[in-house]
């Protein structure tokens, strides 16, 4: 079946679409608990505003018409009594005494110029509505001259009347009340949304930080709890590493056994040859019995790994200090160089194995070594620099493959069995960290491990 092809117009409001879409994105909160709180709050502010906005347009806008038109009709009433001959004194006191407003007659002067409408003017519009439509004669209406009374001044035969009255009898002047209440339920509904949300986030982040206790080697004291997934995932987790740690501690067992009965071969190679004749022959197959014996011996620190050893503060500075003296001891100038804390929290004998086999490999290949460690807030860096030949850039990474030999790159008459950067790895990795490859300032190789503190 032949695609039609979409017109341009709508490709183009596609194009518009994912652009907005993704400034929006960019501009949310990226926290679960941030997201969960902006789900409460947007729809409770939006139901709000729709509320606050129709009781404003109409309960507030209709009690304001009615409060206004009563206002009107009272001073209509008082213009009819003083036009069909009553006292003036005699209107006044029933004016204040029963309509509650003062009206006084100024005479026949003529009514001030329209004052400028105010911002907020819907008891000005609704007042002036409500004489235009009942008096139907020239008015002046101040609504903003004075904070608490509204004055209104009326053309009529006998002169101008002003009249005087309480804002609050021609305004709805308690409707802020609403509002309040509105905004302190609003307040603490949010409050009480905060805080059952806090608690439905804690069990997730005490799960992340018990997995992370986990790949890095740490002990943790985790217990699931919270909501019925997040009970479920941590129960996920407890079974998942439980069976980690029972696949290792096969391993280590198996390895065990295997490292027992090789060695007691290798134990037997040696008696005999011990039994023969000193010659070319047996000298011969005596290096290939200790070369046996040293990829043994490797190949079970690898598989091993950290060996489930716990983590602790740790001196890196002492750390570095015996490497540089190790590596002078075998006849190659070291420097060392230290920044930040001196303590970091690893797993003293893995990560020590780590270092001696970055160590070990620029004696190897180098003259001048440079160990440099690096601690700040979050991660530990220790460079490990050389003067050797280097490892060309595409092949960094095969030089972590176990068993691998870089024979190209390195000198091969030198000896090893490649696993030495394989276990560095595995040992940083077991951190959280890594140990990465460069080119090293002094001219070879710079490996680099970065564990996070």
């Amino acid at each position: 079946m032949k695609q039609v092809p979409l017109p341009q117009s709508l490709n183009r409001l596609r194009s518009l679409w994912r652009r907005a879409m993704a400034a929006v994105g960019a501009c949310m909160p990226k926290g679960l608990y941030a997201r969960s709180l902006l789900i409460v709050i947007v729809p409770m502010v939006l139901l709000q505003s729709a509320i606050a906005y129709f009781f404003m347009e109409r309960h507030w806008q209709l009690v304001t018409q009615r409060l206004s038109a009563a206002v009107v009709s009272d001073i209509g009433a008082t213009i009819d009594l003083i036009e069909s001959g009553a006292s003036l004194a005699a209107v006044e006191l029933i004016a204040e005494n029963r309509w509650g407003f003062s009206v006084k007659l100024l005479g026949r002067e003529p009514l001030p110029s329209a004052l400028p409408k105010p911002f907020f003017s819907l008891l000005d519009r609704a007042l002036s509505r409500e004489l235009s439509a009942q008096l139907r004669r020239p008015f002046w209406v101040d609504t903003i001259g004075r904070s608490k009374l509204v004055e209104v001044r009326v053309q009529t035969e006998a002169g101008v009347l002003r009249f005087l009255t309480q804002r609050s009898s021609a305004y709805a002047s308690n409707s802020h009340i609403f509002l309040i209440w509105m905004v302190v339920t609003s307040l603490v509904l949010l409050g009480v949304a905060i805080a059952f949300l806090r608690n439905q986030i804690r069990p997730i982040l005490r799960l992340a930080r018990a997995a992370e206790d986990f790949g890095k080697g740490r002990d943790f004291d985790f217990r699931p709890h919270g909501a019925r997934e997040v009970r479920q995932a941590g129960y996920s987790f407890i079974k998942m590493k439980q069976r980690i740690e029972r696949a290792i501690e096969q391993r280590t067992t198996m390895l065990s056994g295997v490292s027992h009965d090789l060695r007691t071969i290798l134990t037997r190679f040696r008696l005999s040859l011990a039994m023969l004749p000193e010659d070319s022959d047996s000298e011969a197959m005596q290096r290939d019995v200790e070369e046996m014996q040293r990829m043994l011996e490797a190949y079970l620190a690898f598989s091993r790994g950290a060996g489930g050893e716990p983590a602790a503060p740790t001196d890196i500075l002492a750390f570095i200090e015996e490497l540089k003296a190790d590596a002078e001891r075998h006849g190659h100038a070291t420097r060392v160089s230290h920044s930040g804390a001196a303590l970091a929290t690893v797993r003293p004998d893995a990560f020590k194995r780590c270092l001696t086999n970055l160590v070990a490999n620029a004696q190897r290949y180098g003259g001048d070594i440079s160990i440099e460690a690096i601690c700040d807030a979050h991660f530990l860096t220790i460079h490990v620099d050389d003067d050797g030949p280097g490892i060309p850039a595409d092949k960094r990474e095969d030089a972590f493959r176990p068993f691998h030999r870089l024979d190209e790159a390195r000198n091969q008459d030198e000896g090893g069995t490649g696993l030495g950067l394989a276990i560095a790895r595995d040992i940083a990795r077991a951190h959280g960290g890594d140990v990465s490859l460069d080119s090293s300032p002094l001219g070879g190789l710079r490996a680099s491990v970065r564990v996070p503190v």
